[in-house]
């Protein structure tokens, strides 16, 4: 996603291109783009110049809506997921659980309120101060 934001200009990626600059099999990519695609936030285009593409503007999509997308909830300890669950004995008077929750809340809240956009220019930021050798 990261890089299909920063050529979000440049129209339709092909996969070995991506996979080349984040040193990943394409086989491999294919699945994960495959997967962001069900999610909705890709789109293909076939043929010669074809490729992915973002469906949204890269301030449209969130770093948390794609975990959510391709890891599921943001939990950092099943205690404090919403989905029903066992229910600890120890749950009433566990003060760890409160801090649980408020890892995952700031976490939540981080992650929810970084577009990809934003990645995109902390990039870009770091390339310039030369911190960062990512291919563009």
């Amino acid at each position: 996603m990261q890089d299909l934001a920063l050529h979000y200009e440049r129209g339709p990626i092909q996969i070995e291109d991506i996979a080349r600059r984040q040193h990943l099999p394409a086989r491999y990519l294919e699945q994960i783009l495959l997967s962001l695609k069900r999610a909705g936030f890709l789109e293909s285009k076939r043929g010669v110049n074809g490729g992915y593409y973002l469906a949204k503007h890269p301030r449209e999509i969130t770093i948390g809506a794609i975990i959510r997308a391709m890891e599921g909830p943001i939990i950092p300890i099943f205690c404090v997921g919403s989905s029903p669950r066992e229910i600890c004995i120890e749950e009433p008077h566990c003060c760890l659980r409160d801090i649980w929750a408020e890892v995952r809340n700031a976490v939540s809240h981080i992650v929810d309120h970084t577009s990809l956009e934003d990645l995109c220019g902390q990039i870009r930021a770091k390339q310039e101060r030369g911190g960062v050798s990512y291919q563009i």
